[in-house]
């Protein structure tokens, strides 16, 4: 006799290997054959349900979130739109904004999104210490990127023009500090990738992570 799992996952059967017979397992652990009663020999199968993780889930599931964060995106250009030349007789865009500085800041970025494709590249030649390195550049890129749009908010809070100014400004801050925010939790998760790929490697679970956040930090730079 074999004991073996039922289709359904939670019955227990016992089938006879002479023909293949499922029968319902008896509540004292014995079966009888005809009239003649037998000591059944039981072979036991363990049989785990194994939580596989889906190929493509993950990146399906991460597309799914960046298509909602475009919606969020989309809305605060929306009212930025629409609210960018409601001053209240207070400064606009032109007389507040350092243009070079925001060039710097926006060049500081775009560079970090080559500097993380080299970490990729890296990464699919299993290459330890490149993907380390250029993952660290990246992760210095987007600091820089914060300090400077840090600075720029205290001096905007310093001349006055805060967000409470004018619904120009309401909508500048809302829009700018979103995606401040953004960089930031990017940048967290670069440093969390730091100290797992040296202590696990190059696993699936963090080639994956890589991917993940390379799509992030991408979105982060066309945004």
């Amino acid at each position: 006799y074999e004991i073996a799992s039922c289709l359904g996952g939670s019955e227990m059967c016992i089938r006879d290997r002479s023909n293949s017979t499922a029968l319902p397992s008896s509540p004292a652990g014995t079966h009888t054959v005809g009239n003649a009663p037998s000591v059944p020999t039981f072979e036991l199968f363990n049989v785990r349900n194994e939580d596989h993780h889906p190929e493509n889930g993950t990146l399906l599931g991460f597309w799914l979130y960046l298509m909602s964060d475009c919606l969020i995106f989309a809305c605060l250009f929306a009212v930025y739109g629409v609210l960018g030349r409601s001053y209240a007789a207070g400064p606009s865009g032109a007389d507040l904004f350092d243009l070079p500085l925001v060039a710097i800041n926006t060049s500081l970025l775009l560079l970090s999104s080559i500097t993380y494709g080299f970490a990729m590249l890296e990464m699919q030649k299993r290459r330890m210490g490149g993907t380390l390195v250029w993952l660290a550049i990246t992760g210095l890129l987007g600091a820089g990127f914060i300090g400077l749009e840090l600075y720029e908010f205290a001096h905007l809070l310093h001349e006055g023009a805060g967000p409470q100014r004018s619904a120009f400004l309401s909508s500048f801050f809302a829009l700018v500090g979103t995606h401040g925010l953004h960089v930031t939790f990017g940048i967290v998760w670069l440093i969390v990738l730091l100290f797992q790929l040296p202590k696990h490697g190059f696993t699936a679970a963090n080639r994956r992570r890589l991917m993940c956040l390379s799509m992030f930090w991408h979105f982060l730079d066309v945004v």
